[in-house]
């Protein structure tokens, strides 16, 4: 089986060079040839490794495949940890990216038009983009197949670097060019924290391997560090709070949060691989990996699930004043992973990676039917210029109209079981901040509701609000985009329903996943589970469902039956407005406080340290001494016979004198 998990990775990144390298070679066919058949092989060899470890009952595979190198007993491998928990993310992952793949063949297809004809900035581009979500599958799958904090962070810091070309892919556009900087830069704030983690995880055990690290942690819960000087510190609690703040980047949690709904001037294909399969999950998969370390910790637990609460419900908020169709889903999936982090700090790492699952096909559904109606209506992206697109995107909206209801946790979707589960198992816990969790998530129900089905009445119903030359040219989109619509629809409904008993309340993660018997809300709700359909009946006995449906009929009532009732409370609850629409003013804060305070920083070095300092001191000032010192020499230099027989005389006497005192 070793050949066969190495060849997962590695399918992936044979298409990406030969779309990247040779891409001008074989045209664009070639490339989405080549990528496709690259992640289509790498999705269906992850298959055969699912079937191998969940149907076959295979053990845990855990091995080094090369050893880069040995220094004072330090190992640096790359080496695979395959058990249930990897083969289900690199099921997910290979699979939404093919879906992505084929999809971009149409999204693409006219890329041309959005590159100057002056530049050799867009030659090849085509090609290009497909090389680089190829590449970005292939680090995805390196991080969640890693067994060591070394190939961790190689995953970790590649999906971000591969993050950046995407999102600033049209580099021709200077606020593409603004959001994949600013992506890079907070992803590395975040960063920071991670990598000393990791450092500290090798300072207290000697050990990069995580098998090798688990087993010590026992030993580390008793420990404590020495961060300020009199103020001790337990030393699990730091690691796993610097681990967190690594995913607080990469997962978008407030307030590194930032970064992602700018990610929106990428192309849609690459915003739905980065907010449902890859780079916004690593976050949520690497905390439920290392949960041998975060059970340690009470601490810890509740910072995880206070930050993840107020992302919960504070980006959604902000979805609800959105006009631009992308950034609606980019907040939605803001809260959305807010929610995974809460079950995270609620000890429910199981329930926190299902609901990765089914988000992730219903928010990768959400996102290409989003570029479906931006391409049918010429790239458009302003829901105030759509209305009453259902009878010209009959597909689109029907598969719009399923990865909502999944969104909003309709009653037997796959959202709805991941959804109330989070909701329930918060409400079972015993750790400090689960009240405000609690509510925090109770209250996203109704606000993910009101904004889906905003967006939703917005887009497809109402009036008809785009200009008469859209209008003549509306169309459904070819198959090669509404094709992956319906292959994402039908895990958006069914595979919630199918895997809810054996991955929340069965054993299907086994070892992979540690929970301290201490932390009962999971076990709690657990003994509530009568079955599947007993779940869904249940599901009408508790308050997330009503307070979705009032969602609904909220957004109906506002921007159907009654449509001037949204300017209303707009003017009437403006200061509201205004705050939601500036986004909490956070972007501003950093603007002023980070950007300016390091264009300040920059202007006070250039002044004193460069100037003042290096021109000023050592540059100009030993010129000057130089030249003080010259102007001496030169009046001694006078070409007079006598002065220098005076001179000598001087020097004679001098050394006399030298001579009777000593």
């Amino acid at each position: 089986m070793e050949s066969l998990y190495l060849a997962i990775p590695l399918a992936s990144l044979m298409g990406a060079i030969i779309a990247g390298f040779f891409g001008g070679y074989i045209g664009r066919k070639g490339a989405h040839t080549a990528t496709i058949l690259g992640v289509g092989t790498s999705f269906v060899l992850a298959l055969l490794a699912l079937n191998h470890h969940v149907f076959n009952g295979a053990e845990a595979y855990n091995a080094t495949v090369y050893t880069w190198m040995i220094s004072e007993g330090m190992r640096f491998e790359i080496g695979f940890l395959i058990d249930n928990l990897t083969v289900m993310m690199m099921a997910v992952v290979t699979g939404v990216s093919l879906a992505v793949h084929v999809y971009t063949i149409g999204y693409m297809a006219d890329d041309e038009h959005n590159w100057p004809k002056d530049s050799l900035a867009g030659t090849n581009s085509y090609q290009r983009f497909f090389s680089y979500i190829s590449l970005f599958t292939f680090s995805m799958l390196m991080l969640v197949m890693s067994n060591n904090f070394l190939q961790l962070f190689f995953g970790w810091e590649a999906v971000g670097l591969v993050s950046y070309l995407l999102i600033g892919f049209w580099s021709v556009r200077p606020t593409a060019v603004y959001a994949n900087m600013k992506a890079f830069l907070v992803n590395r704030v975040g960063d920071f924290g991670f990598i000393l983690g990791i450092a500290a995880v090798v300072m207290y055990t000697g050990s990069l391997d995580y098998a090798e690290v688990f087993s010590k942690v026992d030993g580390l819960s008793s420990q404590t560090m020495s961060i300020f000087p009199g103020v001790d510190w337990n030393v699990i609690s730091v690691i796993c709070i610097m681990l967190f703040i690594g995913a607080m980047g990469k997962s978008a949690q407030v307030p590194l949060h930032v970064w992602l709904p700018d990610s929106m001037e990428g192309p849609t294909p690459i915003s739905a691989l980065i907010h449902a399969a890859t780079m916004v999950t690593a976050g949520i998969f690497m905390v439920t990996r290392m949960s041998p370390m975060f059970e340690y910790s009470d601490a810890a637990l509740s910072f995880v699930m206070v930050i993840g609460a107020i992302t919960a419900f504070s980006m959604g908020l902000i979805g609800v004043v959105q006009n631009d169709i992308k950034r609606v889903v980019a907040y939605s999936t803001l809260s959305q992973l807010g929610y995974m982090t809460v079950a995270l700090g609620a000890s429910a790492y199981s329930v926190a990676i299902f609901h990765l699952m089914t988000h992730a096909f219903f928010k990768a559904l959400l996102f290409l039917a989003a570029g479906s109606v931006i391409i049918a209506m010429h790239h458009e992206q302003d829901m105030r210029k759509m209305g009453g697109l259902k009878k010209y995107l009959p597909i689109t909206y029907w598969t719009s109209l399923v990865g909502s209801l999944a969104l909003i946790g309709f009653p037997g979707t796959s959202g709805f079981f991941s959804k109330d589960s989070i909701i329930e198992v918060v409400h079972h816990s015993n750790l400090a901040g689960h009240e405000i969790a609690y509510y925090a998530v109770l209250g996203g129900v109704f606000i993910t509701a009101f904004y889906s089905f905003r967006m939703f009445f917005m887009v497809f119903h109402g009036e008809e609000r785009m200009d008469q030359h859209t209008k003549d040219h509306l169309h459904e989109t070819p198959w090669v985009v509404t094709g992956p619509l319906i292959a994402l629809a039908i895990p958006s409904v069914i595979i919630g329903g199918l895997t809810v008993r054996n991955m929340v309340f069965g054993d299907y993660f086994g070892d992979a996943i540690f929970v301290s018997a201490s932390h009962t809300a999971l076990a709690e709700f657990s003994q509530g589970f009568h079955g599947v359909w007993a779940f869904v009946e249940h599901g009408f006995t508790g308050p997330a469902l009503y307070f979705a449906a009032a969602g609904v009929i909220t957004a109906w009532w506002m921007y159907i039956k009654q449509p001037g009732s949204a300017d209303f409370f707009v003017k009437k609850f403006s200061w509201l407005h205004k705050l939601l629409d500036n986004k909490y003013y956070i972007d501003d804060f950093n603007a002023w406080a980070f950007g300016g305070g390091s264009r300040g920083l920059g202007d006070r070095l250039w002044k004193v340290g460069d100037m003042m300092v290096i021109d000023g001191f050592f540059v100009n000032g030993s010129a000057k001494v130089v030249y003080w010192f010259s102007g001496i020499a030169r009046k001694v230099q006078t070409g007079l016979l006598y002065h220098y027989a005076f001179a000598m005389i001087i020097g004679v006497l001098a050394l006399l004198t030298m001579f009777v005192i000593l």
